[in-house]
Parts: C-alpha cells; sequence; structure tokens
C-alpha cells in the first residue's frame, strides 16, 4: 500500500491533535447551565468511523451512538451520483425531540449527504442539530454547504485513510493522503 501513495496530506499527529480540539469547542459549544447534556452522536458509515471513534473519546458528554450508511460513491464516480440513505435511519426514534444531535461526516465534498441527512433528523424535530466533518474540500458546492465543525478543509484531490476509502481499500492508512494517480487510473480501467 505504501508504494501506491503519492503524499501524505494530513499526518496521523495533526490529525489527532485536531480532534482532541474539535472535541474541547463541541464540549464548549453543548455546555448548558453547568451541565453537559446527553447528545445523540449520528456517525455516517463507513467512511467516518476512525474519526468519530477518536472524536468520542474525547467528548466527556453522556451520549447515545446511532450508526446510519449513506452511500454516495458507488465505484470511482464521487459527486455524479445522489445520495441514497440505507435501512438503518428507520431505526432512529420517529421523534428526537429534545435531544441535542450531531451528524459527523467523514468528507464534504458535493454536500450532497450531510444535507439530505440534516434534513431527515432535523424533520425528527431534535433540541438542537450540529453538524461535523472531518474533511471539507475547497471546492464552491462543499463550501456553501453551513457545516458547525470541520476539522481540516483541503484541497480539491481525491483522498483515502484514516476511514476514507478508495473502493474499500486504504481505509485502515493513519494519516489522510493523496494516492499516485496511476493508481487511481488502473483501478478505474480494470
Amino acid at each position: 500500500m505504501q508504494q501506491d501513495i503519492e503524499r501524505i496530506l494530513i499526518d496521523r499527529h495533526t490529525i489527532a491533535n485536531r480532534v482532541r480540539e474539535l472535541a474541547e469547542q463541541i464540549t464548549a459549544d453543548f455546555h448548558e447551565k453547568d451541565e453537559l447534556p446527553e447528545i445523540t452522536i449520528v456517525p455516517i458509515l463507513t467512511g467516518s468511523f476512525m474519526f468519530v471513534a477518536d472524536l468520542i473519546r474525547d467528548l466527556p458528554l453522556r451520549m447515545q451512538i446511532r450508526l446510519i450508511s449513506v452511500s454516495s460513491y458507488p465505484g470511482t464516480s464521487t459527486t455524479a451520483q445522489k445520495a441514497k440513505v440505507g435501512s438503518d435511519l428507520d431505526d432512529l426514534p420517529a421523534s428526537l425531540a429534545g435531544s441535542h444531535v450531531l451528524l459527523v461526516d467523514d468528507i464534504l465534498d458535493s454536500g450532497q449527504t450531510i444535507k439530505l441527512v440534516s434534513e431527515i433528523l432535523s424533520a425528527k424535530n431534535p433540541e438542537s442539530l450540529k453538524t461535523c466533518v472531518l474533511l471539507r474540500k475547497q471546492r464552491e458546492a462543499a463550501m456553501q454547504q453551513p457545516v458547525d465543525y470541520v476539522a481540516f478543509d483541503i484541497p480539491d484531490e481525491f483522498v483515502v485513510g484514516y476511514g476514507l476509502d478508495y473502493d474499500d481499500y486504504y481505509r485502515n492508512l493513519p494519516d489522510i493522503v493523496v494516492l499516485k494517480p496511476d493508481v487511481v487510473s488502473e483501478s478505474q480501467e480494470g
């Protein structure tokens, strides 16, 4: 796998430090009258699993975790497909009234996924709904989508590692990396 990497975009130490900072910011924002409320964390799988695992370890909040799946990256196409919500979203309570919800995603690219899931969650009437992404690409659609917490703004490049994949590979890389162009083009051909 190492031979497939063109360069490291964000190393594991920078990621760990920024995740801790985000956790502190989220904790401060959810702090109410000297108390920390219970929150419902809704990670979008599969790409956010490493990010959310590290994030929740640094959140001193009582929480429920409701995993959901949304597919918007079939094969090698990234933004041409519309986001499709998995049936696990039906497992969420019919109402989230009184709940503080934190929606977590790995990457904000087209903005379709986080917009769709935010609309679905908002319809369940939570007390509050905040959004958090590990990465936001510097492209018009992503920059126009409102997000409460962004760990990193990155160039408009295809990245993998730290949970993000390319055809289900490279998720286990501890850094966020850019693959060599020939690796991506070979996989698209075959």
